[in-house]
């Protein structure tokens, strides 16, 4: 009989995506208290924020579970759109696994405020939280709080960096002992 971790690690990433978005969207903001709502990045460059982009660290998710050299690329699409592939390894040596689809700014007012869909219609939150002047890291998170990617052009970030970007989270009411380091080969 196949165990329940054996079942879950043999479902697709972008079913995943699928339903952590889904859940994501039905979240409760993390923290003792009710927090301000959450600030995102007042320009975003799609252009500029077009390309590969590597987890540095992340909230842990069910559907990442595995994971290890997780990254991002958004491509412009002609429609002003951004194809999204976000790939990653199960386990060190394990599969490459990716997950498809399109993200989009609704609100021009509000660049920062994305929505990214993997699966139709299912569209979630996808908010540009911190962003380096030079598009050297990403944070993104989500409304609820409940989900948290830190994103570099590199696989590996200066600890100093990583500190900063951390202290602005606390600010920003996350719960920052939750992050978990993502394995990037070298």
């Amino acid at each position: 009989m196949a165990s329940y971790t054996n079942i879950i690690m043999d479902v697709p990433l972008w079913l995943w995506l699928c339903f952590c978005w889904l859940a994501a969207a039905c979240a409760a903001p993390s923290g003792p208290g009710p927090a301000p709502p959450l600030a995102t990045v007042e320009r975003l460059d799609l252009a500029r924020y077009s390309g590969t982009w590597y987890e540095i660290a992340a909230f842990p998710t069910w559907f990442q579970k595995g994971c290890t050299a997780s990254q991002a690329t958004y491509t412009p699409r002609e429609d002003g759109k951004l194809a999204v592939e976000n790939r990653c390894r199960r386990a060190p040596e394990g599969k490459i696994d990716s997950a498809r689809g399109i993200a989009w700014v609704p609100d021009p007012a509000e660049p920062g405020k994305l929505k990214v869909r993997f699966f139709w219609p299912f569209a979630a939150d996808y908010w540009v939280i911190d962003l380096d002047p030079d598009y050297r890291f990403a944070v993104v998170g989500h409304p609820s709080r409940g989900y948290l990617w830190i994103l570099s052009r590199e696989p590996f970030m200066e600890e100093a960096t990583y500190r900063a970007i951390l202290t602005r989270l606390e600010r920003q009411h996350y719960d920052t002992t939750r992050l978990l380091r993502t394995v990037q080969n070298r």
